[in-house]
This record gives C-alpha cells, structure tokens and sequence, in this order.
C-alpha cells in the first residue's frame, strides 16, 4: 500500500460497530501501537541546531559529522558528534564525496545503470531528475520532492511530506506525468526511488530508468542546485511558521522559479520559455567559460563527461 501513515491511522474508526482497532490495524497493514502513538516534536534546542546544520550544509555540503560538530562548537553550542549525527540523518543529509560499496539496497529494490554519462542532452523531456530535501519551519521540519527536467530547469511538479515514504514522491510523480513523460527519469538510489510503486508508472510508460552511482556527486547535479536557489531565494528569507504557510510560500516560489526568474544558464530566460518555446539560438562567452568549469558543453548541447575514477 502506497499511502502514508498518517492516511492509514485516518482511515481507521475506533468506534466501529464491527471492526475492532486491531482489526482495522490489521488490514492497513499498519501496527496497533502506531496508532497509538504520538510522536513527541523535537525541543527547542534540537530545532535551532536543525537550522543551523541546514545552514551550514547547503554553504558546505562535504562537511561530515566531525566538522559539523566541530563547526557548532566553534560557535558556542556544547554538542558532541552523536547528537549532530542523529538530526543529519533525521534531515536525510550526508555528507559529499567518494564512499565505498559498503552497502547494498534490499532485493526487492530494483536497481538500474546511471544513463547520462556522454549523454548529449539537447531537448526538453529528454530527461527528468528528482531528489528530496529538508525545509525548515519555525517549530518543527517537513521534507520536500521536486521532478525536473534537466534540458529546461522547468520544475514538473513538487510535494511536500512530514515523513519520508514514498507516498509523497509518487504524489509528485503522478501530477508530472499527467501531461507529458520523459525519455530518461533519473534518480538517487533511495528507498523511495527504488521501491516498485515509484517505478511501476514509469516502467508502464515505457520511460528509462538511470540512477546515480555510488560516490559520483555530481550525477544530480543540476537539483542540488535547486535546493540551493530555493533555500537562499525562498525559505530563509520567509522562516515558514507551519506546513500551510510552506506549501503557499513554496508554490509561489516555484511559479516565480519556472515564469519569471532568469537564469544565466538559459542565457537569462525563464525554464518555462525554454520548455515551452524555441531553443535559444546565440551562447554568450560567460556561458561557455562557466560550461568548461563544469566541463559540460555549452547549452542547448549538454554532455555530461565520465568519470574514470568511480565505478558503478
């Protein structure tokens, strides 16, 4: 069953006539005691030291546990390595660079080969990527899916969640797929994105699947970069006080991010014109230079290079 936890626990009805709780529990699929169960929210301490991790990560995405520790300190707060271990993996952040096989997803995950290596990207739906952050609130957390395509920067659709399965992400997908499909959907290999409900739509339309490689950062690059312009651009400008004034200030912010912001990249068009319109036709010298750092070819024509160093 895809949907959430908080879905099932709605679904159930302790006074009815026939049906005991456990029974309800039972065909949900869902344990008795997590019914029960209310989760206790993060104290006060805990929430500033989620702000400023979050902070601190999207400035310096390679700093590990001992440097985020060491960091906190540096700025006054008595924290040790267990309790800053606890909240990044809470947010679902790790830090970036190389790391070895030392993990394998279950069985029933199905994996598949990272696709763009020399892919030469040079239309819209060609691919589609997404991935998951963390968005802050003033007394508590929720997490954030966007899907985009990787030739426009158009963001396809978005979806907010309290928790990180994978009904929020399929939610996202469903709305993306509504009216057009990629050729290419690639994805990191979390639990959400290699679980079958998120792949069967995709499999059914006949979309190929691609997935990151162990220890290559810069294989999603393109929404790492989107989580920085929306936490910079959007949420620690706003300090959202609840998850209804995140999803108003998000959906203004992505309607902003695809119609009316420029990007340099796009040779200062917004990703809906770019999606929706004609290719742009002359490359300015400042977007060549900045595609030789990255060693990409200078839009429309985007080629990703391989990595000799890191194996699949």
């Amino acid at each position: 069953m895809s949907c959430s936890l908080e879905q099932r626990r709605a679904w159930i009805h302790p006074e009815h006539p026939r049906l005991s709780v456990a029974r309800q529990c039972g065909l949900l699929g869902l344990a008795r005691s997590s019914y029960y169960y209310l989760a206790q929210p993060e104290s006060v301490v805990n929430l500033n030291y989620l702000r400023l991790l979050d902070e601190e990560y999207t400035r310096h995405p390679f700093y590990g546990v001992p440097k985020m520790t060491f960091w906190l300190q540096q700025q006054g707060y008595a924290v040790g390595p267990k309790r800053v271990r606890r909240l990044l993996r809470q947010m679902g952040l790790m830090a970036v660079y190389p790391k070895p096989r030392l993990s394998l997803n279950p069985l029933e995950h199905r994996r598949f080969p990272y696709l763009l290596r020399e892919l030469l990207i040079d239309r819209p739906n060609q691919v589609w990527s997404t991935d998951i952050t963390y968005i802050r609130l003033r007394t508590g957390f929720v997490y954030l899916v966007a899907i985009l395509d990787w030739y426009s920067r158009l963001v396809l659709a978005w979806e907010l969640s309290i928790s990180l399965d994978v009904a929020f992400c399929l939610a996202a997908l469903e709305r993306a797929l509504v009216d057009q499909r990629p050729e290419i959907f690639n994805t990191d290999q979390g639990a959400q994105f290699t679980s079958v409900q998120f792949q069967a739509p995709l499999l059914a339309a006949q979309v190929r699947l691609s997935m990151d490689g162990r220890g290559r950062v810069f294989d999603n690059i393109f929404v790492e970069r989107l989580w920085r312009s929306v936490k910079y651009e959007e949420v620690y400008l706003k300090d959202y006080a609840d998850v209804a004034a995140a999803r108003q200030g998000l959906g203004q912010y992505f309607t902003f991010y695809n119609r009316e912001r420029f990007h340099q990249a796009l040779e200062y068009r917004t990703p809906h014109a770019v999606h929706f319109g004609a290719p742009p036709k002359s490359k300015s010298k400042a977007s060549d230079r900045r595609g030789r750092e990255l060693g990409l070819k200078a839009r429309p024509l985007l080629v990703l290079p391989p990595y000799s160093r890191c194996k699949q």
